[in-house]
C-alpha cells in the first residue's frame, strides 16, 4: 500500500537510535544487573505543589477545551517571565502553548522551512532534530561542533554551509548531548549571519535552568537587532522535573505566532487547561528542584572526569550545563557503537553511542548524570575495569 512522502522522509529515524537503551532495558527485565546511563530524566519526582495544582484544577472543572493559542493565564505568566529574563517586552500573543518542547519544535520547523529549503544544525545534535527538519520537507545540513571549540557553534563553520536555499539555523543552548553553552559573542556572530542571509534562528532552550557555576546562559531572544527572526522553544520538563506532563511553548514574533496558529490548531488545539494552570504556577513560583539538580549533575560530571581521567585512557568532556557528559573513547580503538555494546554485554553499563547524535561523535559515548550517586560509583567502577580489560586484550 502506498504511503506518503513524510513517512518516507522519516523512515529509519524512529527507535533505531535507541537500540542499546532498549536492549539494556530487556536485559534488566530478564534479571541482569544493569546500570542505565542512557536516558536523561530528572533524578527527582515532580514537586508536590505542582501535582496538587494539577489535581485541584481537574477537580475544579478545568478539563474542557482550551484556547487554541494556549490558556491566557499561562501565556501571561510566560510573557512576564520572558520580559524579565530577556530584557525586552513580550506579550501573550508572542506565545503559543504546546504539549512539550518536541511538539513546539515540530510546529516551528513547519513554519520556518519547507520542501527545497535547508536548515543548519550543529553536529552533534539531539536525536530528534533530523526528524523535525525532515518532516518539514527541508534538508538538514550538519555544522560540525568541534571538541577543540568546546562543542560551540562557530560562525565560520556556519557561514561555509549557508546557501541560497538556507532558511533557518536550529540552535540548542545549553546543548544536548555535549552540555555546551553558547556565549553572547557566539550568538552575535550567528545573529549577524542570520541578518545577512535573511534566516530564522530557532533556539531550543529547555536546559536553561541547569547551567553550572562558571557559565552563563544567553538567549538569542535577548538580542534586539535579531528579535524579529528568533523563535525559542522550551518547557517545564527539565526545569521542574515534569517531563510526563508534556507542557511546553514557543516564543516568537507576533506575526509568526499568528501565522503558525492554524498549524497549531490543526495539530492539537491548545494545551490541557489543568496542565496550563499547573504550568502557570511553575513559571510564577520558579523551580524548587532545578538548583539541586544543577549542583548534583555538575558534581557528578566532575567526579566522572576525575576518576576516568586518572584511572583510564578515556577522556571526559566536562559539560557546562544539562544532564549529560561525553566520554572520548578513541584511545580504545573502538567506535562508540562497538564500545557501548561491549560495555553493556560484558560490564552491565548502558551508555549511548555518540553517533546516535551525529557523525562528529563516532568515537564518543554519552552518559546521563541523572542516576543516583551509588549507581554512578558502581558504573565508574565497571567502566574502569572494562577499560583495563580492553587494554590487556590489546597488549
Amino acid at each position: 500500500m502506498k504511503t506518503t512522502a513524510i513517512m518516507e522522509r522519516l523512515a529509519g529515524l524512529g527507535g533505531a537510535k535507541w537500540d542499546i537503551h532498549l536492549k539494556a532495558r530487556a536485559m534488566a527485565a530478564a534479571g541482569k544487573d544493569i546500570v542505565e546511563m542512557t536516558i536523561g530524566e530528572p533524578d527527582v519526582p515532580t514537586p508536590p505543589e505542582l501535582m496538587e495544582a494539577a489535581e485541584k484544577a481537574m477537580r475544579d472543572g478545568r478539563t474542557g477545551y482550551s484556547d487554541g493559542r494556549g490558556e491566557i493565564n499561562l501565556r501571561r505568566a510566560l510573557a512576564e517571565h520572558y520580559s524579565q529574563s530577556r530584557g525586552r517586552s513580550f506579550e501573550p500573543d508572542n506565545i503559543l502553548c504546546f504539549p512539550g518542547t518536541q511538539t513546539a519544535l515540530f510546529a516551528a520547523l513547519l513554519g520556518a522551512a519547507e520542501t527545497g529549503d535547508e536548515v543548519l544544525v550543529g553536529d552533534p545534535m539531539y536525536a530528534t532534530y533530523e526528524g523535525v527538519i525532515r518532516a518539514s520537507g527541508a534538508r538538514m545540513v550538519p555544522v560540525p561542533l568541534r571538541p577543540e571549540a568546546g562543542f560551540r557553534m562557530r560562525g565560520q563553520d556556519l557561514a561555509e554551509r549557508i546557501t541560497p536555499r538556507t532558511r533557518a539555523i536550529l540552535l540548542n543552548t545549553p546543548h544536548n548531548p555535549t552540555g555546551a553553552v553558547l556565549t553572547a559573542d557566539d550568538l552575535e556572530a550567528i545573529g549577524a549571519l542570520a541578518l545577512k542571509h535573511d534566516l530564522w534562528i530557532i533556539s531550543d532552550e529547555v536546559y536553561e535552568h541547569l547551567v553550572f557555576d562558571g557559565s552563563r546562559f544567553v538567549s538569542p531572544l535577548s538580542l534586539r537587532r535579531i528579535a524579529d527572526r528568533v523563535i525559542a522553544v522550551s518547557s517545564i520538563s527539565k526545569s521542574h522535573a515534569a517531563p510526563g506532563f508534556r507542557s511546553g511553548w514557543c516564543v516568537a514574533p507576533k506575526p509568526f505566532c499568528d501565522a503558525l496558529l492554524p498549524v497549531s490548531e490543526t495539530m492539537l488545539f491548545g494545551n490541557q487547561p489543568f496542565i496550563a494552570d499547573m504550568t502557570e504556577l511553575a513559571i510564577r513560583k520558579g523551580s524548587s528542584v532545578a538548583e539541586g539538580m544543577r549542583q548534583r549533575f555538575a558534581t557528578r560530571a566532575d567526579l566522572l572526569a576525575e576518576r576516568l581521567g586518572s584511572q583510564t585512557d578515556l577522556t571526559v568532556h566536562k559539560p557546562q550545563a544539562g544532564m549529560f557528559a561525553m566520554i572520548d573513547i578513541s584511545a580504545t580503538g573502538l567506535d562508540g557503537a562497538t564500545y557501548a555494546s561491549d560495555l553493556l554485554e560484558n560490564s552491565g553499563v548502558a551508555v549511548m553511542p555518540g553517533a546516535s547524535f551525529g557523525d562528529t561523535l563516532d568515537k564518543w559515548v554519552r552518559v546521563a548524570l541523572t542516576i543516583h550517586d551509588h549507581d554512578l560509583e558502581k558504573a565508574m567502577d565497571r567502566i574502569i575495569e572494562h577499560s583495563r580489560k580492553l587494554k590487556r586484550a590489546a597488549a
